[in-house]
């Protein structure tokens, strides 16, 4: 089955076309036929990237003025670069959506499912509405294809109320849903899955801390295959710090800043969003390697966010060490996680007691590839792990139509 997966942002898509079906997934051995994005929706300056195997296109200076003109742009791609033949050759569309609310599985896109996902709007209003354009363009293109929503808060729907209600009153929780949902779940469920076959271990018998970093971070305390933690809560603003959102911080702070400064509820949200974390504490960027670069060369607020966000991120670890009390991995993935070795360095660090010890060299050298990095007396395995959270969109999509239950 050929499944071109889109993850639809405000003014951009990115897309993958992968084939696959039930005997590559066993062997690993899906097909990525062809990827790429779009980027500058809703100008005359658009962008458009596709590669299919070696062949590659790059067109700048487009007028794409919508979604639908951006995914008309991508399938042409297809076509030209010789991914498929004829629009008719792609079997399914899988969406990635970002708040599925209490949805726990992805779900063949219904009628009653659309409402679910438009009822969620208000949970992620920068989010939902421009992943539904992407089902709703694609309605018009491909009226006889189904369509799946895969959702980045749905792995984390196991997680026992004790781990996700606020200490609020009730009634807020009953009536509002005022909870912590997680993200990233499509992300922290491949990177656990590629774990347990590297390490030739089952569901049962697993217990992992995964780390997605990378401009948004969170953490996953996964036990047997289900999410049992997460540090992202009731938006993507809590836990880890990150590029430019601050993690955890006291709610006060945002009744001090509205009283004090006399910032609209909007000002502090842009505050929060787009001004904090790495790039509010360097005063530089919220790039890490840009960051690692400045610290190396004595930049000391460079080197201060570093320390900050490492120090979030170990305490985490430790955290979630006790929630699962027996942990048997830990992984890095996202663009930090994968290609940073200095920033796996420093929040390893002072863990040995608990069972995590880094081999020094082996970590110097994982950089974009899967790779063990502990030391062989280390009590936990300490994995890089790529992640690809298209690939498996792609797979849950196939599982999804064919009425094959998701793992």
């Amino acid at each position: 089955m050929k499944i071109l997966v889109l993850n639809c942002g405000s003014s951009s898509v990115k897309f993958q076309l992968v084939e696959t079906d039930l005997e590559r997934i066993d062997r690993n051995e899906d097909r990525l036929l062809a990827r790429g994005q779009v980027e500058r929706i809703g100008t005359s300056e658009a962008l458009v990237y596709c590669q299919a195997g070696e062949r590659a296109t790059r067109d700048v200076g487009l007028e794409l003025p919508d979604h639908r003109a951006a995914i008309a742009k991508v399938i042409a791609l297809l076509q030209h670069t010789g991914a498929v033949s004829r629009p008719e050759d792609i079997d399914a569309l899988g969406h990635r959506v970002v708040h599925g609310g209490d949805f726990r599985t992805s779900q063949l896109i219904t009628a009653e499912v659309l409402r679910k996902i438009e009822d969620a709007v208000e949970l992620a209003p920068l989010h939902n509405p421009h992943n539904l354009k992407g089902y709703y363009v694609c309605a018009e293109l491909f009226p006889d294809r189904p369509q799946v929503a895969v959702f980045d808060t749905a792995f984390h729907q196991t997680m026992p109320g004790r781990a996700y209600l606020y200490a609020l009153p009730y009634d807020h929780f009953r009536r509002h849903r005022i909870r912590r949902y997680g993200f990233h779940g499509t992300s922290h469920r491949y990177v656990a899955y590629r774990f347990r076959q590297l390490s030739d271990r089952s569901t049962e018998e697993t217990n992992l801390i995964t780390c997605h970093l990378g401009n948004g971070c969170s953490l996953a305390a996964i036990q047997h295959g289900r999410s049992v933690d997460t540090s992202m809560g009731f938006t993507p603003l809590e836990g880890l710090v990150m590029g430019t959102r601050p993690g955890d911080l006291d709610p006060a702070i945002v009744l001090h800043l509205m009283a004090k400064l006399e910032m609209t509820a909007q000002e502090v949200s842009t505050l929060l969003n787009r001004h904090s974390g790495l790039y509010g504490i360097s005063g530089e960027t919220n790039d890490m390697r840009a960051l690692l670069e400045s610290a190396r060369k004595g930049h000391e607020r460079a080197r201060l966010a570093i320390e900050v966000f490492c120090y979030r991120l170990r305490k985490y670890i430790g955290a979630y060490t006790a929630v699962l009390g027996e942990v048997h991995g830990l992984v890095f993935t996202g663009g930090i996680g994968e290609n940073a070795p200095r920033i796996r360095e420093l929040s390893c660090e002072n863990l040995d007691q608990l069972g995590y010890v880094l081999d020094t060299a082996k970590n110097n050298q994982a950089v974009g590839v899967e790779a063990a990095i502990s030391t062989s007396s280390s009590r936990v395995e300490i994995f890089v792990i790529p992640t690809n959270e298209e690939l498996l969109i792609a797979r849950d999509a196939f599982r999804t139509i064919e009425g094959i239950e998701n793992p």
